[in-house]
């Protein structure tokens, strides 16, 4: 055995016997004092309770994920609370959240900020706590509506064809896509990347055109083989891809930016024959993600998966909020509880029903109860945008990204979304568990909330939504503690606390001593 590392092991032995003498004694002393010292009529030992830290976002924007003093702990007790908490029920394992980095993201951080200021956001927005923590990344496989141009990676003259791919090539995405990516994995490098086409090459559709049109049968293989090449590209520029959607929302076809319709059926099939069995084998194995589109109409990637030939290869369903019910995620959920759930897209925008901003919305309906019904990630659509809501071709004129980079100048703004994913994406570790915890949105009280418990230190973390125009005073038990707060008129709060300190000291000693950062689970 190597000596140094037989030390270091010793050392982190001693360490952690350390702590747990020091917790017993802390414990365990005052006890044996009290029964000694009874007939001293010794005061009672006061029990060492945890303290709960609080951040704060309002819509009126006089709290932005602001710290507030901590709140004080006491023993449960016997009298009811609002929120219940169950931390030994445990439901799906958090992957994470992030944003996409579309070409028109990529190219105002590359182009439109210096090197300094760029670095100094991808650090808030992707390093470790105090920081955002953004762990996924939504890649579209050719241009989209957030493009400067029109393109595929397989792009050949009007009338020809390309079967063996030869044409091939990820030249568009060098100049800005590819180098923010790198940097945003120097900074994350256990980033987990979801790449969606907006269609095939016009050569393989039956309009001849890369707007609309569908994948013609006799090339439903070559466009696996086309989404395979594009995940050795990506590879051999040091990005791998977690996550493929066979194409973005197959059940619309634009007629302002690319797009391609594909039915239940064509899905099935490329999957079962081409995709699935040419991904099967690869390590490290990239997962294949139905659908890609709206909570309705469910029926579509339900059909798919009814498919056993197509299922098999199927790791879960991926969600867009542009129409239905995030509760369609947990009727698919009960229907195929081996599939996952991610959100994949969503966005907000300077429309008529966000003139109040959309903090409240985002943090409600899509990121507590979207995960609520079973999600394992959340992805925001565009990452940045300009003041101009662009550069965009076509598609949403009014779009908004996590942030607004500044054209002229390179300023960032932190839109809404920003600060409704941080309430998340700062305090939920990858690979927390969501736990269980009542659900305060189905009896009109304008209170919603959902639970965690990360696995790194055991901390519970809750988050907390106040719909209502008028101050509300919550209480929170986890079993064995309980706290009161006053959340103020619309609002959203993140609760953090250790229900067990002890134990919590030991942990983090644990993970202190051996440098570990968290990492995603995506098992």
């Amino acid at each position: 055995m190597d000596e140094r590392k037989a030390s270091s092991h010793y050392v982190v032995s001693l360490f952690v016997g350390l702590i747990a003498l020091l917790t017993a004694i802390v414990l365990f002393v005052p006890r044996y004092e009290k029964a000694v010292l009874r007939a001293h009529a010794a005061p009672p030992v006061r029990q060492i309770m945890p303290s709960v830290a609080v951040w704060l976002s309002t819509t009126d924007h006089r709290s932005k994920l602001a710290p507030q003093p901590d709140i004080p702990v006491s023993p449960r007790g016997s009298a009811t609370a609002d929120i219940v908490i169950d931390p030994t029920t445990r439901y799906q394992s958090i992957t994470g959240f992030g944003a996409a980095m579309t070409d028109s993201s990529a190219w105002l951080l590359h182009t439109k900020m210096s090197a300094p200021e760029r670095q100094a956001l991808l650090r808030e927005l992707y390093g470790p706590p105090p920081n955002l923590n953004f762990n996924m990344m939504r890649l579209t496989i050719g241009s989209s509506d957030f493009s400067l141009n029109v393109y595929t990676l397989d792009d050949i003259p009007f009338g020809q064809i390309d079967p063996q791919l030869k044409h091939f090539n990820i030249a568009a995405n060098l100049q800005d896509v590819v180098p923010m990516m790198r940097e945003v994995l120097a900074i994350n490098p256990g980033m987990l990347t979801i790449a969606s086409p907006w269609g095939a090459p016009a050569w393989m559709r039956t309009t001849q055109n890369l707007l609309g049109g569908e994948l013609l049968e006799q090339y439903e293989g070559v466009y696996a083989d086309y989404l395979v090449k594009y995940l050795d590209a990506y590879r051999s520029h040091g990005i791998p891809i977690f996550a493929l959607t066979l194409q973005n929302e197959p059940a619309y076809a634009p007629i302002s930016y690319p797009g391609m319709t594909m039915g239940a059926e064509t899905r099935a099939r490329v999957v079962s024959k081409y995709l699935g069995p040419k991904l099967a084998d690869r390590k490290p194995r990239t997962a294949i993600l139905e659908w890609d589109h709206n909570w309705t109409p469910v029926e579509e990637p339900l059909a798919v998966l009814a498919d056993p030939d197509a299922a098999r290869y199927i790791d879960g369903v991926a969600w867009h909020c542009y129409g239905g019910s995030q509760h369609e995620q947990g009727r698919v959920h009960r229907a195929h509880p081996d599939k996952d759930a991610y959100i994949t897209e969503c966005t907000g925008g300077d429309w008529p029903l966000s003139v109040n901003g959309e903090l409240l919305w985002f943090s409600r309906n899509l990121l507590v109860t979207g995960i609520r019904q079973w999600a394992r990630g959340v992805v925001y659509w565009n990452l940045a945008l300009d003041e101009n809501h662009g550069p965009h071709f076509g598609g949403c004129s009014r779009c908004r990204g996590v942030v607004t980079i500044d054209s002229e100048t390179g300023e960032v703004t932190r839109n809404d979304e920003y600060y409704a994913l941080a309430h998340f994406s700062r305090f939920v570790e990858p690979g927390a568990f969501r736990v269980n915890s009542n659900d305060t949105d189905v009896d009109d009280r304008g209170i919603a909330n959902v639970a965690f418990q990360n696995e790194s230190d055991g901390s519970l973390v809750l988050v907390v939504v106040n719909l209502n125009k008028d101050e509300r005073r919550l209480s929170v038990t986890d079993g064995r503690n309980r706290f009161e707060y006053a959340m103020p008129a619309e609002s959203v709060a993140t609760f953090v606390w250790d229900p067990d300190l002890p134990a919590g000291w030991i942990r983090r000693a644990q993970r202190w001593l051996s440098g570990a950062r968290p990492q995603a689970r995506v098992d």
